[in-house]
């Protein structure tokens, strides 16, 4: 019997190199698959959380800011000039010169309210839970700040400490803190209520309504009854008074008595400059008794007044919003000269507009104004209404001459109109 060796034949198939290439990343598609899969079943979800635990933004930003005003960063040390899209970390200084003030948006909602000549430093500002839980912790080191709350749910936790207190404040709050040169201190609450702990460890609680004084040693007066501020009522917010033959006019101030608390005396200043830096006051007066007051002797200008009062236990109350007036000679016609018009886009819709003019010139636009200083350059910050390609800007000089000026806000200035 003869054996017939067996034969295998091999069929070959020519395949594309790329077809290979595909069949091998589809094995390590699936393989990757396949563990991952094994992964899941074992271990669970790893992203289950992602979503769920990220933090939402600080909110430590300027709402707004006017005159000068600095921050200081915590840890470069660095002095920056802030915009609207500056935002405050924990350790950061914010500092305001006597032209200056700024509003700030903590993480919980609540606004800072940063008054000329202040120093506050944020030291906590933090969020969790998807802002549910909140830890905003303020300093106050000198000057003045007035702080507004919002509803806070559980967990919120809002401290302001001063150089000899640290106060808690609950929701809905309002409360002004001063941190004064020779080492006093006051407190302020409108609204709402704080828990205020001494150096020594004494609790207070203050409501709305409450006014205390710490002394240098660091004691907290009895809670005395607010006083809260006068009502200027005369003259009407820029009211344009005209001189007489002598060149100059007199002004009757007047105001109402504060509706809480009882005003022994008051303090009024008038002033060319809304800020009432020293070099701008011109008349200054302590300790009236009456509520009014003659201005008297005032040239052709641009003035700023507020008031004050004083309680017979010592308690002064915030000053009063200014008011503005004008005291003016009859126009002459004569072109009131504005140059180097600029505005630099700052974010969103808000602006900063700069430009040259003469000394005591008034500088009005979208509803903003200034008051151009002894060196002849002013800067303006503004929100422009969305879509707005011009704005409008009227000069008038202190001897009552108007001029328009167009201005895009692109930067290019357009022709002025008397």
């Amino acid at each position: 019997m003869s054996t017939k060796p067996r034969r295998f034949v091999f069929d070959w198939w020519v395949v594309q190199k790329r077809i290979v290439y595909l069949l091998v990343t589809l094995l390590v598609l699936c393989g990757l698959a396949a563990g991952g899969a094994l992964y899941v079943w074992k271990y669970g979800n790893p992203l289950r959380n992602v979503g769920t635990n990220l933090k939402p933004h600080s909110g430590a930003r300027f709402i707004s800011f006017e005159g000068e005003v600095r921050v200081i960063r915590s840890a470069t040390r660095e002095t920056v000039i802030p915009g609207s899209d500056t935002e405050l970390y924990p350790g950061d200084t914010v500092q305001t010169q006597a032209s200056g003030r700024a509003r700030v948006s903590m993480a919980d909602g609540s606004t800072l309210v940063v008054r000329p000549n202040s120093t506050i430093i944020v030291r906590d500002n933090a969020s969790e839970d998807n802002g549910k839980k909140t830890n905003v912790h303020v300093v106050v080191d000198s000057g003045q700040m007035y702080v507004r709350t919002e509803q806070q749910p559980e967990g919120t936790n809002n401290v302001v400490e001063t150089p000899k207190t640290k106060n808690q404040l609950g929701p809905q709050t309002g409360v002004s803190f001063g941190v004064n040169p020779e080492g006093t201190e006051e407190i302020r609450v409108n609204t709402g209520v704080i828990q205020t702990t001494s150096q020594t460890g004494d609790k207070t609680a203050l409501h709305g309504g409450d006014y205390v004084s710490i002394n240098p040693s660091g004691t907290i007066s009895r809670p005395q009854k607010l006083l809260e501020v006068p009502l200027a009522s005369e003259p009407r917010d820029l009211e344009k008074v005209f001189v007489g033959g002598n060149g100059s006019a007199n002004i009757y101030l007047k105001w109402l008595r504060p509706q809480s608390g009882t005003a022994a005396f008051y303090r009024v200043e008038v002033a060319t400059s809304p800020f009432f830096v020293a070099d701008g006051k011109v008349i200054e007066r302590d300790q009236l008794a009456s509520t009014e007051f003659t201005a008297g002797d005032l040239r052709p200008g641009v003035y700023f007044w507020r008031v004050r009062a004083i309680a017979p236990t010592g308690q002064t109350s915030d000053w009063s919003d200014p008011r503005k007036f004008i005291i003016a000679a009859r126009g002459s016609g004569s072109r009131v000269p504005v140059s180097e018009l600029a505005a630099e886009f700052l974010g969103g819709n808000i602006y900063l507009i700069r430009g040259r003019s003469d000394r005591g010139t008034t500088i009005r636009v979208a509803g903003r104004e200034t008051i151009v200083p002894p060196e002849g350059i002013f800067q303006l910050q503004i929100t422009a209404p969305p879509g707005t390609q011009e704005i409008n800007i009227d000069a008038e000089d202190p001897r009552g001459n108007s001029t328009s000026y167009r201005l895009s806000l692109a930067g290019r200035a357009g022709s002025g109109k008397s």
